[in-house]
């Protein structure tokens, strides 16, 4: 068998990460759907070259991102007013111009970040594959475009509205396998005073909180400042500015240009150093990460057979795709967690990817709570905690696995 490669650079992947056979992430599924269900090995390695941490194998897009996709970015007020943020950073950051500029967002999803700009009267234009969510966003008045971008979308975008000032995204770069292509697509879309702004879960925080769930099928990265400079570089287009950010359990915002159009910021070189001394570039970092995943796993399962053995009822809250890649590799079925209580209409009534454990509304929850709460969407814990207060009056427990295995 040949050995994998980079994405990036071409050269051989080294495998550093296993986290078995894994289903699809956000695949959702009815009873008469669990025979025909499809599987994948879910392997993670590193280049030492692009210094990019990235899956093995990844599911096609169109298995991915489809008139079913089940997240709407608008279920969280947080993710709101941190978009909200975003776009007007975009809107004071000086890049765009002073008359009738142009703004092009990958990834809209349902519009929640890209409304900021339509609202303030804005030329825009969001790309989203998934046609569901693309429909609400243009009902929303946020004109989206369905379609899987690359060069020749650029192109077409040229033609029909001239370059973009600002190309902006959020959790969505990390998801597209052909990358390369994307960034090609990014340098002919630009104005040659364009920036591109997005951002991304962040690996060092994945590393050093141990939070394995961020790889799943859609995650095929997990970028640092050292592989999205090489990938870019390669482009002629460079790293600009770094913003870490709160949101995902730890982000990275990137702003990126063309090489030479704008003075590089302290806070690329700061991150850089801070990535070399934390070891981002060793393949014996991403190799004791590995080994810490085991341990989270034999912590997690060994609580939950504890508690259950005692009697307790455990439910999950928040059916993420985060929680497919928990409950499959550590083999979590409804014999230690009843159910998992979701928001999303679209999820409810349905089973979990892989190990089949009900979805079931939020009012199930409130009125008849668990002892325990495996929090998965552990990302959003303030505001739930906020949310939760009754619950956690009552009596209620949080059961969390970043940055280790505890009872809240």
């Amino acid at each position: 068998m040949n050995k994998p490669l980079c994405r990036i650079s071409g050269q051989p992947l080294t495998k550093v990460v296993d986290l078995g056979r894994q289903p699809m992430g956000n695949g959702f599924l009815l009873p008469e759907q669990f025979s025909s269900e499809y599987f994948y090995p879910m392997e993670a390695g590193f280049c030492e070259t692009s210094m990019m941490f990235q899956l093995i194998e990844q599911p096609a897009p169109e298995q991915m991102f489809h008139e079913q996709y089940a997240f709407y970015s608008s279920t969280s007020r947080f993710m709101e007013q941190h978009f909200a943020e975003f776009a007007q950073q975009v809107m004071q950051s000086g890049y765009l111009a002073k008359s009738d500029p142009f703004v092009v967002e990958l990834g809209c999803n349902d519009g929640i970040m890209l409304k900021n700009f339509a609202q303030a009267g804005m030329r825009h234009l969001g790309i989203e594959p998934s046609r569901n969510v693309a429909e609400v966003a243009n009902a929303q008045g946020v004109r989206t475009l369905s379609e899987f971008f690359a060069e020749d979308v650029a192109e077409q975008i040229v033609r029909t509205d001239g370059q973009a000032d600002a190309f902006i995204a959020a959790n969505v770069m990390c998801h597209i396998p052909d990358i390369q292509g994307v960034v090609k697509g990014i340098r002919t879309l630009l104005k040659p005073t364009g920036v591109v702004m997005f951002e991304d879960p962040y690996l060092g925080d994945v590393i050093e909180k141990i939070s394995y769930d961020q790889i799943y099928d859609e995650h095929v990265f997990l970028f640092s400042a050292h592989s999205i400079q090489y990938l870019f570089n390669l482009h002629g287009m460079e790293l600009i500015d770094v913003q870490p950010q709160k949101t995902h359990g730890g982000s990275m915002r990137y702003v990126l240009a063309h090489a030479g159009a704008y003075p590089v910021k302290e806070t690329v070189a700061q991150l850089l150093q801070q990535e070399l001394s934390i070891g981002l570039h060793r393949l014996s970092s991403y190799q004791t990460f590995s080994k810490n995943v085991e341990q989270s796993r034999s912590d997690l399962v060994n609580l939950l057979r504890d508690l259950k053995s005692q009697g307790k009822r455990i439910a999950g809250y928040g059916a993420t795709s985060k929680s497919t890649t928990i409950l499959n590799y550590c083999g979590i079925g409804s014999e230690l967690i009843e159910y998992i209580s979701d928001t999303t209409p679209i999820k409810q009534g349905k089973f979990t990817p892989g190990v089949h454990i009900p979805v079931r509304p939020y009012e199930d929850f409130k009125a008849n709570p668990p002892d325990y709460a495996v929090l998965f969407a552990w990302n959003h814990a303030e505001e739930i905690m906020a949310k939760e207060k009754a619950f956690m009056d009552a009596g209620g427990r949080w059961i969390v696995h970043v940055p280790k295995v505890q009872v809240l």
